[in-house]
């Protein structure tokens, strides 16, 4: 019989679990609002990369445990104060929360953020970096950097004006204020709020939806929508024409188009 993971294994800091070819991936740090150590943004990375490369994992649940989604970066376990060497702030940003808002970006699986709690900071961009983004109704969003006197990292300035325009953007950095759920909504930032004990099942009912679906066409087109938000027209279009070319090589594509004449559900295989 195993035994549970002692607390800061990397076994512990991020559960895993899988339904119907979704794989849930709760963040377990519930005492510090789950907040992001690196030990824990290394096995969630390394979670994203496995999902895009397993077959048998079709959408991705990403949520927290406990009161909070999470609370941003762990501050607390940083590197003792000391002289700093030119460079060392943007190289940690690069090989850290950068590469954890990419690997979200960048995952060959749809996403699903299901928000159950506060999203400060890094937190708010993981979750906001994500396809779709479900909160409970308790849920807040903070762009908590402003009040430590921090410029904003983890792609925050490059998700939020994508999402709901650069004025909208600033107000939110440049004040701090925490942002419901609800208003959240009204921005564009959460595709639903419902109720918290409704937060875990409407997420599963979607994943299990897009898990349904054509797996490659949905990573296609996933990545054509982020790709058009910095592309100019003639490159947006070269991409959608190259990736029609690739997914119409693909099982599923040739299971659409039978199950359109044929006049029936399609039965996709993830292929």
């Amino acid at each position: 019989m195993m035994m549970p993971s002692p607390e800061g294994t990397h076994e512990s800091l991020v559960r895993h679990t899988t339904d119907s070819h979704v794989l849930r991936l709760t963040l377990n740090r519930p005492a510090s609002l789950n907040a992001i150590t690196p030990d824990l943004r290394e096995h969630l990375i390394r979670s994203l990369l496995d999902a895009s490369a397993d077959p048998d994992v079709r959408a991705v649940v990403l949520t927290g445990a406990g009161r909070g989604f999470c609370a941003g970066a762990d501050l607390r376990g940083g590197a003792a104060a000391g002289e700093r060497v030119p460079g060392d702030v943007a190289r940690t940003l690069r090989e850290g929360a950068q590469r954890l808002i990419a690997a979200v970006l960048d995952c060959e699986k749809p996403v699903i953020a299901a928000v159950n709690g506060t999203a400060a900071g890094l937190g708010a961009h993981l979750a906001l970096a994500c396809d779709l983004v479900l909160a409970a109704e308790p849920a807040r969003f903070i762009e908590v950097f402003v009040r430590r006197g921090l410029v904003p990292d983890g792609g925050g300035a490059y998700l939020l004006p994508r999402l709901i325009g650069p004025q909208r953007a600033k107000e939110l950095m440049f004040f701090g204020d925490a942002l419901t759920a609800a208003d959240a909504e009204l921005l564009g930032l959460v595709n639903r709020v419902v109720p918290a004990d409704g937060l875990d099942q409407a997420a599963q009912d979607w994943a299990e939806r897009l898990a349904a679906g054509p797996t490659r066409a949905l990573a296609l087109t996933k990545q054509l929508v982020n790709a058009s938000l910095d592309a100019d027209r003639a490159t947006a279009f070269a991409a959608e024409a190259a990736a029609q070319e690739i997914n119409m090589t693909t099982v599923d594509a040739n299971e659409g188009v039978a199950s359109f004449v044929e006049r029936r559900e399609p039965r996709y295989r993830g292929r």
